[in-house]
């Protein structure tokens, strides 16, 4: 039961190879977990936060003005777009595990729902990367990467990226279907492989594709980020002790105003000061510092479980691990892990977008512009209706004393 469960929302084997192998033992040793309750009050808690995160930063970053629509802020708009799409699909989720892992939504929407969590499980990922990449280029290289970092070839970078999701869940999309286990009694939404060799591929596609290839190029930029900055924070020091006060004021104002002067975004988590101090500089490189271990631990932290457990149960299929405990963690864990790789879609807004003072400051005006429309919206509108009826009396007082003259003016003396 646990191991249908654990491979009908993900990619591991099914049908065949799970549903009609009745032959494996049972492991009495180890104790099974109620996924029925424990995985859709996860799903509901993630859905809830992720939904309202994403489309808060939505909001912000769809009615920022031209002048913030910077390369960075269109991966964002991306990210959390691909992110709530696919959380739109967690109650039906939810309600197929409450339900003893039986779909009662019909085949198309099985197909979409498996869509829609492959497509923000590859989206995601490459939207992350490529953010990466931005920052890596903003940061370490601002004069050169100025023709490179455009937003027309941002947005062009974005249809790429939604094209290489598309293809790559294209298979999920082919294979996934509603199955009747009559040994269970439930109508699954699973995946049936053509063959043992079509589960390994994709399987090993996801692994390398969707985790190992991104956190090599995520894990690269931001180790050169952090070397630059930690280097220029260095540079910064030994100038500062070497000038008289007036040369190292005038240095740190002239950097300043460089930097000012620069086509860089504002990294989250930095805060641009006006005065060059040394002091100022140092807690800017430590908040960027921060931010950036916030991003690669979050990335590791949310997927890496979820593809060990995947890359294990590979690792069973061919026979080169077996026992018990083997397959215990491979039927357990894998839908507890898949809800912490989840949680990475409720993270993502924090981590890229809350952090950000300028985002926050422009949550705050979209908030206040918000509550100034609603609030006066009562008064304003009782006051307009009592002008409107002052006046319509006045006008009415006025019509009969016109009309009161018109009687009475023809009565008048010749």
């Amino acid at each position: 039961m646990d191991l249908l469960m654990s491979n009908s929302t993900s990619f591991p084997r099914v049908a065949t190879q799970i549903y009609l192998n009745a032959s494996e033992p049972p492991c009495p040793a180890w104790p099974p977990i109620p996924m029925t309750t424990v995985i859709p009050t996860v799903y509901s808690v993630i859905c809830v936060l992720g939904i309202v995160a994403n489309a808060l930063a939505v909001a912000v970053l769809a009615h920022a003005s031209a002048s913030r629509r910077t390369v960075a802020n269109t991966f964002m708009l991306n990210l959390c777009v691909s992110d709530l799409l696919f959380l739109l699909s967690l109650p039906l989720w939810a309600v197929y595990y409450s339900h003893g892992y039986n779909w009662p939504f019909g085949r198309v929407s099985c197909k979409i729902c498996g869509v829609l969590h492959n497509l923000n499980l590859y989206a995601s990922i490459f939207f992350i990367t490529a953010m990466s990449v931005d920052r890596y280029l903003a940061i370490v290289h601002p004069f050169r990467s100025q023709r490179t970092r455009d937003p027309v070839l941002a947005r062009f970078t974005c249809i790429l990226v939604w094209v290489l999701a598309c293809l790559c869940s294209m298979p999920t999309l082919v294979f996934r279907d509603t199955h009747y286990i009559e040994s269970l009694g439930v109508e699954a939404c699973a995946i049936k492989y053509p063959s043992h060799t079509w589960y390994i591929a994709l399987v090993l596609m996801k692994v390398i594709l969707a985790f190992l290839l991104p956190l090599l190029v995520i894990s690269c930029c931001y180790c050169a980020i952090g070397r630059h900055l930690l280097g220029g924070t260095g540079l910064v020091r030994m100038r500062t002790k070497k000038l008289p006060v007036a040369a190292a004021s005038f240095k740190s104002s002239q950097s300043a105003e460089n930097a000012t002067k620069s086509d860089r975004p504002p990294t989250p988590g930095v805060t641009p000061s006006c005065s060059g101090g040394g002091a100022h500089e140092g807690r800017g490189v430590e908040r960027v510092l921060w931010t950036v271990a916030a991003v690669v631990f979050a990335f590791f932290f949310c997927w890496f479980p979820f593809h060990c457990v995947t890359f294990m149960d590979v690792l069973q299929s061919e026979s080169w691990l077996d026992g018990c405990w083997v397959s215990w963690t491979v039927s357990t864990l894998t839908p507890l892990t898949l809800c912490l790789g989840f949680s990475n879609s409720t993270i993502n807004p924090v981590v890229y977008c809350f952090i950000g003072n300028h985002f926050r400051g422009r949550l705050g005006g979209l908030c206040k512009g918000l509550c100034a429309r609603l609030k006066p919206r009562g008064p304003d509108h009782r006051h307009k209706r009592g002008s409107f009826s002052t006046r319509l009396s006045s006008f009415s007082r006025k019509l009969s004393d016109l009309k009161d003259l018109a009687i009475v003016e023809p009565g008048g003396p010749d």
